[in-house]
């Protein structure tokens, strides 16, 4: 399989309108796909990136802008899952920590960063309950590296030395803090770079593009769907020889346009995040929190804190989750817990939920008892196939998509197939990962030559990667370009443009809220 150089990377993998209507012309014709993937979040956008790098004929639509639903609300975090090690779930952890690795080193390197967390203490006696739990997640992430460390392992310090690090902690509760690390990312760039390095490999993809049905032949087989293009309003029949539901809290939705007997019972739980300005929470780590139902994170990003989540059912329509007031309760009365300076509502900026799917299998009344034998259950995700054709996946996690990705694929083929086109992803990396590190080290370089500061270099570098040489290409062509946006300094212009000439942004939401992220950091949600 060739990987494309990063110039080669950014002419091949751009999504744009052209590249759109092209793909759903093509995905018309009629000898059909090898696999079509339905769905445009981080589960669908991994599986047709997972199909393409094994050379199968691949298309995905999405009904929305890509991660448009659950994948650009979560907790943007690549982690193994402490609360799972008192669960004592470690495989799950294992592999968790094992792909967090892959990512940080050689996946996407520019988006996925190592975060410290500071567990801050207030008995003697959670030090060593803590310490094991911690040095069991260090030594997990070890052993799924092959001995290969790829962040540091984790430290005890006192009060004085956890109030170093986080002078926002509370002093009179404290009595030290153990400092962990995983990761953050995020989400809706990773799902965006995912699609763009399958289009690069081949793969056919259209946002906005809605499956209203699906194909069958005269056993009842699933050889297809009809899709509505959202934009134009016009149908197109795509055939395929396997099709995946990969549709997140839609699932049910989308498996019942196929079959009314059988497939997988999906569950929304509500997830809501606050977002205060970074100067509401003097700290130079993230803070992690065990609460009664779960965990809390407070999460630094350079210019704001995300701090959640919540975890509740939600039954009504899962296009809108909402926060309640309850929501935004429970967290800022849990960080308000281990802060000195209390949080409260006039310091938020931003509120989020998302949707994360539940899940169980499940046979409808009147089902074919031989689907049961054809699902596959993990702790965190499920894979079954639902109808002769067409095969579902619901659950798992954004920090193991790769995985899920593989074996939803895997059944998708069955065994000899899937023997005879392995999966070839973990070790494949994404448009702009590759010449990342390389261009990193000539950051300082950079910044001198532009007149930029080192701070303006490393955030496009951390969101290019080994892209940033054609973005400033954009800049030396238009230099209007290279200015800030008015009232998000933080960004250029060449940002928004890039948006919409390799990220396939068609309306301003695409841009505020999944390409620049202005929705969660100004309280306008970057409308000015």
């Amino acid at each position: 399989m060739h990987v494309p150089t990063a110039p080669e990377a950014t002419v091949l993998t751009r999504l744009t309108r052209e590249q759109r209507a092209a793909a759903l012309e093509e995905m018309n014709r009629e000898e059909g796909l090898d696999i079509l993937v339905v769905g445009g979040g981080i589960t669908g956008a991994g599986i047709a990136l997972d199909a393409a790098s094994r050379g199968l004929r691949t298309g995905v639509v999405e009904m929305g802008d890509w991660a448009s639903g659950t994948s650009s609300w979560s907790s943007k975090l690549v982690h193994g899952g402490l609360r799972y090690l008192y669960q004592l779930d470690l495989p799950l952890v294992r592999e968790a920590l094992s792909e967090r690795g892959r990512l940080l080193e050689t996946i996407a390197p520019h988006l996925v960063k190592a975060q410290p967390f500071l567990w801050p203490l207030t008995h003697h006696c959670e030090r060593s309950y803590s310490a094991v739990g911690v040095g069991v997640y260090d030594a997990l992430a070890l052993a799924g590296a092959r001995g290969h460390r790829t962040v540091p392992i984790q430290k005890h310090l006192g009060r004085k030395g956890a109030r170093a690090l986080a002078p926002a902690l509370d002093p009179s509760t404290l009595i030290g803090a153990i400092r962990f690390y995983d990761a953050r990312v995020d989400d809706a760039r990773l799902v965006i770079d995912l699609i763009r390095t399958a289009v690069g490999l081949g793969a056919l993809a259209a946002s906005r593009a809605r499956v209203t049905g699906f194909l069958k032949d005269a056993r009842g087989t699933v050889t297809g769907a009809a899709v509505t293009d959202l934009e134009t309003g016009a149908t197109h029949e795509i055939r395929a020889a396997r099709t995946i539901n990969a549709t997140g809290v839609w699932t049910e939705d989308t498996q019942n346009l196929a079959t009314d007997a059988g497939g997988l019972k999906v569950l929304a739980s509500k997830g809501v995040h606050i977002v205060v300005p970074k100067a509401a929470i003097d700290a130079e780590t993230g803070i992690f929190l065990r609460t009664e139902k779960s965990v809390l994170f407070i999460i630094p990003w350079p210019r704001y804190w995300v701090i959640g989540t919540t975890d509740t059912p939600w039954t009504e329509d899962v296009a809108k989750p909402v926060a309640t007031a309850a929501d935004i309760d429970y967290i800022l009365q849990h960080a308000n817990e281990v802060l000195s300076r209390p949080l409260s509502r006039d310091d938020i900026i931003g509120v989020y939920a998302g949707l994360r799917p539940l899940l169980q299998p499940r046979l409808k009344p009147g089902a074919d008892n031989r689907l049961a034998a054809s699902t596959k259950v993990s702790r965190e995700h499920t894979v079954t196939r639902v109808a002769p054709g067409l095969t579902a996946i619901a659950g798992g996690k954004l920090t193991t998509y790769r995985v899920m990705a593989a074996d939803a694929v895997d059944h998708a083929l069955g065994e000899a197939l899937a023997r005879a086109h392995p999966s070839a992803t973990a070790r494949l990396p994404l448009v702009g990962a590759a010449g990342y590190r390389a261009l990193a080290a000539r950051a300082g370089a950079i910044a001198r030559e532009r007149g930029w500061t080192l701070a303006r270099v490393t955030h496009l570098l951390d969101r290019y990667g080994d892209e940033l040489p054609a973005l400033l290409d954009s800049i030396d062509d238009d230099p209007s370009l290279g200015r800030p946006l008015g009232e998000a300094p933080a960004f250029l212009r060449a940002e928004v443009a890039w948006a919409v000439t390799h990220e396939g942004a068609a309306h301003l939401d695409d841009v505020l809220l999944r390409r620049v992220r202005l929705d969660i950091e100004h309280r306008d949600r970057g409308l000015g």
